[in-house]
């Protein structure tokens, strides 16, 4: 695959992964910062959640590079890294699930280089690999402390369509955190085309 350029983002790109993955990941800041826990509602948007304010801190989950080292090269699936300036920043980690969706299996930003629209270029590509492959859409999960990304999903096309009160509990009998499972179904699904301002632009 091409590099994208993301047009609202001249300096901005997105490609196949490389062999600085590693490198990119250990010199990466990928925490975010939580101040909120919203109590997710089918149907409803972010904006309306009720949410329960909290003493803000820092969380980050652990990345390491080599947990999809077999994603590489494999039919089915693909790690994309993004660029700002020449300079990885973000990436994008999809398959084919089970259930025929595309799953993004990881995003992420390094914090620096986040409202530059690194994760939206990352999303389109998702969306572009997954029409390319005539999958009936993509699902992915994120956590209710994590308001911005449910945000982001939003605007972009994405629709709630599960969530799992229990998910964490195994790690933390007493944790606030719940899982959240976003979908974004295609009108045509056996289409091949993307429509749209946001549609990626392939360059030689």
């Amino acid at each position: 695959m091409q590099p994208v350029i993301n047009p609202k983002h001249p300096g901005l790109s997105v490609r196949v992964v490389d062999d600085g993955f590693a490198t990119y990941i250990w010199g990466s800041d990928f925490s975010f910062e939580v101040s909120a826990y919203g109590a997710a509602q089918v149907g409803r948007s972010v904006s309306q959640w009720p949410v329960t304010p909290i003493a803000p801190y820092r969380k980050c989950y652990g990345i390491d590079p080599e947990e999809f080292s077999s994603f590489r090269d494999a039919p089915d699936s693909e790690i994309f890294m993004a660029y700002l300036d020449d300079q990885p920043v973000g990436h994008l980690v999809v398959s084919t699930n089970w259930n025929g969706f595309a799953h993004i299996d990881e995003l992420a930003v390094h914090a620096p280089a986040r409202r530059h629209g690194v994760a939206k270029a990352l999303l389109d590509v998702a969306h572009f690999w997954s029409r390319k492959k005539k999958l009936p859409g993509i699902m992915l999960e994120t956590q209710n402390n994590n308001l911005g990304a449910c945000r982001l999903y939003e605007r972009c096309g994405y629709v709630l369509g599960g969530i799992d009160h229990l998910r964490y509990r195994g790690i933390d009998r007493h944790t606030a955190e719940v899982a959240l499972f976003w979908y974004r179904l295609f009108d045509d699904p056996l289409g091949t085309a993307i429509s749209g301002p946001t549609a990626p632009r392939l360059v030689p």
